[in-house]
Order: C-alpha cells, then structure tokens, then sequence
C-alpha cells in the first residue's frame, strides 16, 4: 500500500514538473492566454448550467404523479433542443444585436466570428448565454405540469426561447435600455429566474388547474410521485448554479477574476444553505411539520435570490438574502394556492417572487444601483415577459389547442400522449 502510495505521488509529482515547465516555455502572448482561459470559463461552467436540465427534469419528475413522469422527461429533454436551436437560428442575434440603449436586434442566424479582442471564442458565448435561455424555458414546464399538451408546450418553448426571452435578455446584458438606465443583474434574477415565472404564470392562469386540484374553493393537496426524485434535482441544480452564477463573472484570466468567481462559489453557496434552513423552520413553525418540499425549494429560492448580484455581498449577507428567499418560498407558496393557481412544482414564489427579491435586494450591495431602478427593471421584463406569454398562450389555446380532454388528463399525459408509462406496474 505504502509503495503504491509513493508511486502515485511520484506520478503526480512528474505531471505537476511537466505542466509548470511547458507552462515556463509558452511562446503565446499574454492575449492568447486570457482568451484561452476566459473560453473555457464559459465552456465548464455552460456545461454546468447544461447539467441544471438534468435537474429540472428530475424535480419536475419527482413532483408529478406517476402517470406524467415520461411525459415531463419528454418536455424537459424537447425544451432543451429546441432552446438549442431557436437561440442559435434568431435568438443571440435579437439579444445582441441591440443599439446601445435600444430595445432588440435583429431576426438572423448566429455568426461566429473569433478575434482575439474580444477575449473568448465566440461559440463559448453563444453556448454560455444558449443553457440560460433553456433555463428559462424549464421554468415553465414545472409550472404547467400535468395539463397541457406536448406538442403545444413545446411550441410555446419555440417562442420564448427564439423570441420572447432574447429580447428582454438583451435588454440588460446586450447593452439595451435597461443596461443603459442603470439596471443591475449580473446572472439573471430577473432576466432568467423572473422572467421564467412571469411566462409560467401566464400559463398557469390561461390554462387552468388540474383536475381536482381546487374543490369548492379549498386546496386539494396531490402528492408527488418521488420526493427522492425531487431531491436528486434539487441537488443538480444546486451544482448546476455555480457554473450559472460563477461564469457570469464572464472572465477567469486575472487574480482579480479568479478571486472573483470563488467569492461568487461561496455566496451561492451561503444563500442556498440559508434558504433551506429557513424554510424548514418557518415551515416547521406555521404547520408543526419539516415539510421536505418546502426545504427543498427554500435552497431554489435562496439560490434566485443570490444570482442577481453574487459577488458584492459579504458572507452574512448572502445568507441574510437567500433566507429572505426561503421565507418567500413557503408564504409564496401558500398565497398562490389562495388565489387557486395551480404551481406544480412551487416554482412561481421561487423563481418569479425569489428573482423580483433578489434584484431589488441588488442595491443593498451595490452602490451603483438603486432599490427604485431595480424594481422598475424587474417589473418591465415582468412585464413584458406576462403579457407576451398569455398572448401566445391565447393564440395557441384558440387554435390548436393547450389543455387535452378530462379524459385524456385522467387516465395521464404517458398512457394519452407518449405511449409510455415510466412506472408501468405500480397503478
């Protein structure tokens, strides 16, 4: 055992002399070397926030009934590919296209284009800025659970992500309006998070509960098919976050960055930790139960609640906003069930009342910033977001259809729609 433990160590020891020495002997120029390690920031922490998919699909999974877990697969891998391919076809151009101070871009295809000024390659870019659109979607589907058709949701999907999303996005980040006025959201409270929640709401009021959700105006409590599921989610996502708040510091090539992006590492981290602790002792305090569900999206909203402005914050701060984001997660909850909306998976407190929190809480941080210009940007994309959301929804209700027959949504979306039951012997 000894010897092979010295083996190993002279293995590493050799590797370590050869890294540092053609290191030492590089002939690339101090531009080249910034552009390599700024494009693979973008690069690992893209696929990071990829892997969040993975975890949307599983949560949402988790959260269903049985009898729709292939279906919500099905939605979660579909919204993914054609993210991929709207965001590639129009959607990078709408968002950074953008006149300074103006509102979009242009409808055309991405072009890649590399020069070395611009400090990364131009596909990582497109692929960082690609898994934050289909975070957005995912949002969505959550929501919307158990009661719209596939094919419906996945034209809806085509539509926010191509359209809907790059617009507002380029609002901020491709230095449109918003940008220009002040506007502060460094990985997307409101650009990804809120604006998620505006589209699943509007969805969530045109199309209606589910079946026997709500009966003579009192909750109906469904439960979910895999608290385990939910949980393997929640904990992807929780990975997935750090590639989506730390690449957004955009650079790696300096002290400076990397300081950064591990600042960013422990914040995210802090927020989430507090948001679920705080949930389950509200939880604990307002029901007499640790309620699983509601611990989980506590560190969901506590991870919402940090990304708007991860870097500024001290430690304790962080902390202090993602618990004010686990209290949101279990009031939000209980207030949208008073008004009858429908949230399968709880994601309107997370990421709609989470993002708005987060943003405004910007400007305890940062000076360069106001609580009056947070919320006014917040609230435009919200806005916007609703409005362009229920429209499509309306157009697609009046013409093929969102919701499948009581029958259809009774018997479940796998046996209807998809043909396969994931749980084919457990009825």
């Amino acid at each position: 055992m000894k010897k092979s433990r010295n083996f190993i160590l002279f293995l590493m020891l050799g590797f370590s002399t050869l890294f540092l020495t053609n290191s030492a002997s590089a002939t690339g120029s101090p531009e080249e070397t910034a552009f390599i390690f700024n494009t693979l920031l973008f690069l690992i922490c893209g696929f990071l926030v990829m892997w969040m998919a993975a975890g949307f699909a599983m949560l949402e999974a988790g959260m269903v009934r049985s009898k729709n877990v292939s279906t919500i697969c099905l939605k979660n891998v579909g919204l993914y590919a054609i993210s991929g391919i709207m965001f590639y076809a129009v959607g990078y151009n709408l968002a950074y296209g953008i006149a300074e101070g103006g509102y979009m871009g242009s409808f055309s295809m991405f072009a890649p284009s590399e020069d070395i000024s611009t400090g990364y390659a131009s596909h990582s870019d497109w692929f960082f800025q690609m898994v934050f659109c289909a975070t957005t979607v995912s949002i969505v589907s959550g929501t919307i659970a158990e009661r719209i058709k596939v094919w419906s949701f996945f034209l809806f999907a085509a539509i926010l992500s191509g359209i809907i999303y790059p617009i507002e996005m380029g609002w901020q980040w491709g230095g449109g309006w918003l940008s220009t006025m002040g506007f502060s959201d460094f990985a997307g409270s409101t650009l990804v998070h809120a604006a998620g929640g505006a589209a699943a709401l509007a969805g969530a009021i045109i199309i209606g509960p589910r079946l026997g959700r709500f009966v003579n105006g009192k909750s109906i409590p469904i439960p979910a098919s895999s608290i385990p599921l939910a949980t393997l989610g929640t904990f992807i996502l929780w990975l997935g976050w750090f590639g989506f708040n730390g690449g957004s510091q955009l650079a790696i090539s300096s002290l400076d960055d990397a300081a950064a992006v591990s600042d960013i590492f422990v914040n995210t981290n802090l927020a989430a930790c507090a948001g679920l602790i705080t949930a389950m002792i509200v939880s604990q305090l307002m029901f007499g139960k640790c309620d699983i569900t509601f611990a989980l999206n506590g560190a969901l909203a506590g991870l919402v609640s940090i990304t708007a402005e991860p870097l500024m914050p001290s430690a304790t701060m962080s902390m202090m906003i993602g618990a004010v984001g686990g209290i949101i997660a279990v009031f939000g909850t209980k207030f949208f069930e008073s008004i009858q909306i429908d949230d399968v998976v709880g994601a309107l407190p997370v990421h709609l009342l989470a993002g708005i929190w987060g943003t405004v809480a910007v400007a305890i941080s940062n000076p360069d910033t106001s609580f009056m210009t947070q919320l006014i940007g917040s609230l435009s994309v919200i806005g916007f977001v609703f409005v362009l959301s229920a429209a499509v929804f309306m157009v697609l209700k009046a013409t093929v259809g969102l919701r499948p027959s009581s029958e259809e949504e009774e018997l479940g979306s796998d046996a209807s729609e998809v043909g396969i039951e994931s749980y084919p012997y457990f009825k």
